[in-house]
């Protein structure tokens, strides 16, 4: 790609504000790698102290022990230098999330492209569907919103703000309203308009709540009287600031509804960039796209290698 090329230009941009949106994860993970390796042989005890900082950083155990194995492979009891240690975990984070950074495959067969996103409370969904309905406007994807989140009138103001800024309809209905019945009347209405996505948003769930992913069982149950193929996504949404819990928060969900793939927020609010590799190694879902930051331009797909690098502050 030329340099003077606009999409060299944006990606550029891109990358560095993930760089310095994952600043504290990396400050974290390349300062223990600096006092651990500076002038040090690649012995049992580094190799322990590597996995114990590994699994600080919240990339997990089973991650961590991997890594740790890989570079003793290859230079056991040789002196290392951090930037020789960061380099080689760059590489093997790589491998890890390589199978799992996919876009998602918009098909125009659908008509819409019924995506569901649904998490915690706090995990960011609206901001996340405001920003995904960017990335598919910008590829020239006509998008309607659907405020399903009928529990919280500030989340339903709040997509309609962000669908005026990105010009995409929005179906919503007054606070209190059945988010199940909303869901039902946004696909018919961006059927009818033969709309290529549709993004319906929905409650914050506390994963430990039966009865409240009993209502996002529900409303797949209706979407599919319409479309008995809908949804044709189920997005995750994860706060990066979680670390470790993320885990437990995949699971259910997995467990309660097709989880297809995962977005990560707010990896620049903490110092648990990490765990985006954790969960590749343990789930293999899809990661669709990362957050580094609040403004529309700061979500964008995932790319691995940028990712890793960026984790131990190298560049490219």
């Amino acid at each position: 790609m030329n340099e003077t090329d606009p999409r060299h230009e944006e990606r550029a941009g891109w990358l560095s504000r993930m760089r310095h949106g994952l600043g504290r994860s990396s400050a974290k993970l390349t300062g223990g790698i600096t006092d651990l390796f500076t002038k040090r042989r690649l012995d049992d005890a580094a190799l322990e102290d590597l996995e114990d900082l590994l699994i600080g950083a919240d990339l997990g155990v089973t991650t961590a022990g991997r890594l740790a194995r890989s570079l003793a492979d290859t230079r056991f009891n040789q002196e290392v230098t951090p930037e020789e240690v960061r380099s080689a975990l760059a590489e093997e984070m790589t491998k890890v999330l390589g199978p799992v950074a996919q876009t998602i495959a918009i098909h125009q067969a659908h008509k819409p492209h019924v995506i569901l996103v649904c998490g915690v409370n706090g995990s960011g969904k609206t901001t996340t569907i405001a920003k995904l309905a960017n990335l598919f406007k910008h590829v020239g994807f006509d998008v309607v919103l659907a405020a399903g989140d009928t529990f919280r009138a500030a989340a339903i103001e709040q997509l309609e703000i962000w669908g005026e800024r990105s010009g995409c309809p929005v179906i919503s209905r007054p606070a209190g309203s059945d988010a199940a019945g909303l869901a039902y009347e946004a696909l018919e209405i961006a059927r009818a308009r033969r709309a290529d996505v549709l993004l319906i948003d929905t409650a914050g769930r506390l994963h430990n709540r039966a009865d409240l992913m009993g209502e996002l069982q529900k409303i797949i149950r209706v979407l599919k009287k319409v479309d008995a193929g809908a949804p044709h996504d189920c997005i995750l949404v994860l706060d990066a600031t979680v670390g470790q819990n993320a885990h437990s928060q995949v699971e259910v969900f997995r467990d309660m509804v097709d989880v297809t793939g995962l977005v990560v927020t707010k990896l620049d609010g903490s110092a648990r960039g990490g765990v985006v590799v954790a969960l590749a190694e343990k789930f293999g879902l899809p990661v669709y796209a990362i957050g580094v930051g609040e403004s529309m331009n700061d979500m964008r797909a995932f790319d691995a290698g940028a990712f890793a690098r960026s984790l131990v502050d190298l560049d490219g």
